[in-house]
């Protein structure tokens, strides 16, 4: 599948979701900005940071769906062969997902689960688009400070890589 089509796509169910779920009348929305850092899973790579907008439509008090867009950098470790060192190849990309938000208190804060799925669009010219997936736990606090520990995995072509990260970020309602 092309990279376009991969984006048509992802869009459209990004637009379906708005509207189905922005027809019901008591559903309010939010949006969230938030930086993320975590260690890698793969022995490639030393550390990801990254940054991300969140905005999500709470259906009611404790159930959400958040709508995820960012840029998440896997930074390289450097390679030794013998007395020659070579530079590693950092990975970016443009992690696109959705996903369900639940609260296990009724408040619509505290602690919560989430789960996201989309797509990872690679930076750098020929890195293509991989499978996203990232569940989650967290603490959001009712003035809009949000602590997440979260997992997120990248697969492509029978090949997987991720990491584990801790996600701080700040939201507000619209």
């Amino acid at each position: 599948m092309k990279t376009i089509t991969k984006i048509i796509a992802t869009s459209a169910a990004v637009v379906a979701l708005f509207f189905t779920t922005n027809a019901k009348a008591q559903s309010t929305q939010k949006l969230g900005i938030g930086l993320t850092a975590g260690l890698p899973t793969s022995d490639a790579y030393n550390f990801v940071g990254g940054i991300d907008l969140r905005y999500q439509f709470d259906i009611d008090k404790q159930l959400s769906i958040p709508v995820t867009a960012g840029y998440t950098h896997m930074f390289a470790k450097d390679i030794t062969v013998g007395n020659t060192t070579f530079d590693g190849v950092d990975f970016g990309y443009v992690p696109v997902k959705a996903g369900v938000k639940y609260f296990f208190n009724d408040s619509g804060s505290g602690v919560y689960g989430l789960a996201e799925l989309g797509a990872g669009f690679g930076t750098k010219s020929g890195s293509g688009t991989s499978f996203v997936y990232s569940p989650a736990v967290g603490y959001a606090w009712s003035n809009g400070l949000d602590l997440g520990v979260k997992y997120e995995g990248l697969a492509r072509d029978g090949a997987s890589t991720g990491f584990f990260g801790l996600r701080l970020a700040y939201g507000f309602s619209l």
